[in-house]
């Protein structure tokens, strides 16, 4: 058997038994040890020794324990409650005013953190009872929290951005640039949809009853006050720092966690044992991601070696296709493998693999991962995983998954919608970098 031929049997091998339901880890590591042993000998030894410190030595991975545990002590000390009151109550009047105030908090809170369980899980609990008192429909209101929740995969400080700069190698700066407008075209999209169904169809969001909204001016500003101006400081010590090519995403992440820490002290939101919650779950997620990086790096170096990845990137420089056409065609096979699969391993798997062919294609890298990183959004709002469902199940137990499987669905189409602006018009992702 050719090393090619081995490459793809090892892909094969991989991608069964993570569908079977093995750790994907130690699964990456056990098949490159395995199939990089038969064709390469003791050289996949040294390859899995140089991938791990290569990884252990990278100073922007560094950066996602930091993120991480800026987003576990916003989740544990509660100070997006009091931005979605405000937002709530400044809108009180309008049609769909609770999805726009989801919409918006969900906007500002993943510009604050990346973590996409926990916007879903803390929109879920501060919206969901409101939605419920005032007959919102069950469907939107899900799809509403589930889409919102989605945005802190792509805007930055976004975890997946922090991980896919090394595996394309692009600086995550960039990556984070690149982003803010198409995160910021996919909120406004979430946002007129809603507007606009409310708006013809009140039933679906009806204003809230006078007993629901604020008794004066003076306590709406109040609201608003006190929960904008905490994010605004962490966003501004985080992402204004990393824009600006002040900091690094490393030292902003550090800075944005001591301020956010502050900040619940100062607000009296944090205790022990709040705090220590945070930080095992940042210890249990950083891990896990970054036992991933490795392991998928040491999978990659493997698979490129066989010379696997530059035989896909021949044979489909071979068909006789435009780079457009090319570039689609890539982007619908992780768009389908968003639908069984986390982003992770399609991050650390999949993107390699195409790297080849999109660098021969001439094009542009930036662009390249802000499309996937859209198209990785389908990983948390499409069935049959869907985690954002999950999330959301379990803080509103009395919605049906089913109903919030049909919400998701509507917003996966704004999405795909999204997708194709970018697609169609680069510049929404390239001018930004350019610019900084």
């Amino acid at each position: 058997m050719s090393p090619e031929l081995m490459g793809f049997v090892a892909l094969a091998v991989l991608f069964a038994a993570i569908f079977v339901g093995f750790p994907i880890a130690f699964t990456l590591i056990a098949v490159a040890l395995i199939f990089g042993y038969l064709a390469l000998g003791d050289l996949v030894l040294h390859l899995m020794v140089l991938q791990v410190f290569s990884v252990m030595r990278d100073p922007t991975l560094a950066s996602v324990p930091f993120f991480l545990f800026m987003g576990y002590l916003l989740e544990q000390a509660g100070l997006m409650e009091r931005l979605f009151r405000g937002i709530q109550l400044l809108f009180s009047s309008v049609r769909g005013s609770l999805y726009l105030a989801v919409l918006m908090t969900a906007t500002i809170f993943a510009a604050a953190t990346g973590i996409v369980g926990s916007s879903v899980t803390l929109l879920g609990v501060m919206a969901a009872p409101a939605m419920k008192r005032s007959n919102y429909d069950v469907r939107m209101s899900a799809g509403a929290i589930a889409a919102g929740g989605t945005l802190g995969i792509l805007i930055p400080p976004s975890v997946m951005l922090i991980v896919m700069g090394p595996v394309v190698g692009v600086p995550a700066t960039d990556l984070f640039a690149a982003a803010i407008i198409p995160g910021l075209l996919l909120a406004g999209l979430y946002i007129a949809y809603t507007l606009t169904r409310s708006y013809l169809n009140p039933a679906l969001g009806p204003a809230l009853p006078p007993e629901e909204r604020a008794t004066s001016i003076g306590e709406v500003v109040k609201e608003l006050a006190l929960g904008i101006i905490p994010v605004v400081v962490v966003i501004l010590a985080t992402l204004g720092v990393i824009l600006a090519g002040i900091a690094t995403p490393t030292d902003a992440g550090a800075c944005g966690a001591f301020a956010v820490l502050i900040l619940t002290l100062i607000y009296r939101k944090m205790d022990w044992e709040k705090f220590k919650k945070a930080a095992f779950a940042t210890l249990e997620v950083s891990c896990m991601i970054l036992l991933l990086v490795a392991a998928s790096n040491f999978f990659g170096s493997v698979f490129s070696r066989l010379g696997s990845a530059n035989m896909i990137a021949d044979a489909m420089l071979g068909l006789p296709f435009s780079p457009t056409v090319m570039l689609i065609l890539m982007l619908a096979i992780i768009f389908i493998l968003g639908w069984p699969l986390e982003w992770v391993p399609i991050i650390l798997i999949v993107v390699p693999i195409f790297l080849p062919l999109v660098q021969k294609l001439g094009i542009d890298l930036v662009w390249f991962c802000t499309l996937v990183a859209i198209c990785l959004q389908t990983a948390w709002l499409s069935p049959p995983v869907a985690l954002s469902a999950y999330f959301l199940k379990g803080v509103v137990p009395d919605w049906e998954l089913r109903d919030i499987y049909a919400g998701m669905m509507q917003f996966m189409v704004l999405q795909i919608i999204g997708l194709a602006l970018v697609l169609a018009f680069p510049a929404l992702a390239t001018w930004l970098p350019k610019v900084l």
